[in-house]
């Protein structure tokens, strides 16, 4: 039974109880999904409560794999397919590719991302395909069960991003000058595209096109080319301007390699959410050359912050402390020129968490002692360890926010119904799709479920 209540702020909800939540995820998510669309439409302010723990053409459904987190997390490319994402998505962005102090993509020897991605030998029962690796098959790896993934499902196509937060220090460097930037782009496309892997340590696999036709798709995840990233980035005052120069070198080269191979390959971005950081990092016409960019749509708060707020809301609810929200960063990079069709709206599975928070208000917006206890770091948790939570759950569907109140703990986070919501935005606004980061913290492919059906004309 779903029952209408009335805050003390005079905001109405629906709540629904804990025994119809047990009846099961998926269907407790249609339930309350329809509910989240109805009130949405009628009321302003409303939100839900729930107590307890390849479509349209040009919409695209991209999510991204940490290869660290196979080591990490025992998240195989296995668990891709089985959970069924792989039948879902359109694109996979592989995170991350390096790039060295010389300024050339590389795989670096004393990282364990060689073996991990394209030494290591897997068994039958990890593999794709059910068939075991021989050792000194040429490639191996996770990059080989991609390789047998993509023959299960050939609409799926991959990209390997560059950079990301922790392997951006040397972009500056890579992008600095003309000749920097051409042989900057001709090692990534060696390595990547053609697949010339190195031969590293005592292992028979790597080798020239041991991994080629596995990547389409080369995507910029640099952090950020105005500043504002690691501590540890080199950076010059024309960076800006270099990242629109490499960003057409990158189309240059790629557009000569699809005249030598007959295949199309894909150049996207990463942007920034901060309009500080839109500005200080991107100039319009560098947009031109990309056939896409995801934009980041969450960070907008965290623990580092000692209110709790929202961190992918698609909408600013009236009373936030902030004025972040998808919406805003959407327009605001239309205005600066990025086409709403080349505009992915990027969507995350994990949380922002604090402790120490009052109940008043549900805890929305609310003083905390600090972050809460993460599996993921400081105040961060994946979205399957939230869902398996104790606690009241919050939906406002009107402005696409979702949050759980444990005990004093008080985190945000994105749930199917937060992403269906965010498909109907993109649909509604002509955009190029959405993205996950990332897939290890979405399992069971629920997330990715939401943003495949989302995404289709109703």
């Amino acid at each position: 039974m779903i029952d209408c209540s009335t805050d003390a702020f005079g905001t109405t909800f629906s709540y629904m109880s804990g025994q119809q939540r047990q009846s099961g995820a998926r269907k407790r998510r249609g339930v309350v999904l329809a509910i989240a669309v109805a009130l949405g439409a009628l009321l302003f302010g409303a939100f839900t409560v729930v107590t307890g723990s390849g479509g349209a053409e040009g919409r695209q459904r991209i999510a991204y794999f940490a290869d660290w987190n196979t080591a990490n997390r025992g998240y195989t490319i296995k668990d891709v397919d089985d959970s069924g994402a792989a039948a879902r998505l359109d694109r996979l962005m592989w995170a991350f590719g390096h790039v060295n102090e010389e300024g050339r993509c590389d795989i670096p020897a004393d990282a364990g991302q060689a073996w991990e991605i394209y030494q290591r030998r897997y068994e039958a029962d990890e593999s794709v395909d059910g068939e075991p690796d021989d050792y000194d098959q040429p490639l191996a790896g996770s990059l080989n069960q991609l390789r047998k993934l993509q023959a299960e499902h050939p609409g799926l196509h991959a990209s390997i991003s560059l950079g990301g937060w922790n392997w951006s220090t040397h972009f500056s460097t890579a992008v600095r000058t003309k000749e920097s930037r051409e042989e900057f782009v001709s090692s990534c496309i060696d390595l990547w595209l053609r697949g010339n892997l190195p031969e590293l340590g005592e292992e028979p696999q790597g080798g020239k096109g041991a991994a080629e036709g596995i990547f389409d798709g080369i995507d910029l995840d640099w952090e950020w080319p105005g500043g504002g990233g690691h501590p540890d980035n080199i950076e010059h005052p024309a960076d800006k301007r270099n990242f629109t120069l490499v960003v057409r070198e990158f189309r240059r080269q790629l557009d000569r390699l699809e005249q030598e191979t007959g295949r199309e390959y894909t150049l996207s971005a990463s942007l920034a959410n901060s309009e500080e950081l839109m500005s200080a990092s991107y100039d319009p016409e560098a947009f031109d050359s990309l056939d896409f960019a995801t934009v980041q749509g969450y960070d907008f708060t965290g623990a580092w912050s000692d209110t709790t707020s929202h961190h992918s809301q698609l909408h600013v609810p009236e009373g936030a402390p902030h004025d972040a929200s998808v919406d805003r960063v959407v327009h605001q990079y239309l205005d600066h020129g990025l086409a709403d069709e080349k505009l992915v709206v990027g969507f995350p599975g994990f949380g922002r968490g604090w402790e120490g928070v009052e109940g008043a208000g549900f805890g929305r917006f609310a003083t905390a002692e600090g972050e809460a206890e993460g599996e993921y770091g400081k105040g961060t948790d994946a979205y399957a360890d939230l869902e398996a939570r104790e606690g009241r759950r919050f939906l406002d569907p009107l402005n696409g926010a979702y949050w759980l109140v444990d005990g004093d703990e008080w985190w945000t986070y994105d749930t199917p119904e937060t992403v269906a919501l965010k498909g109907a935005y993109v649909r509604e606004n002509n955009l190029g799709g959405l993205m996950l980061w990332n897939l290890d913290m979405d399992p069971e492919a629920e997330l990715v479920e939401a943003m495949d059906e989302s995404l289709e004309d109703p």
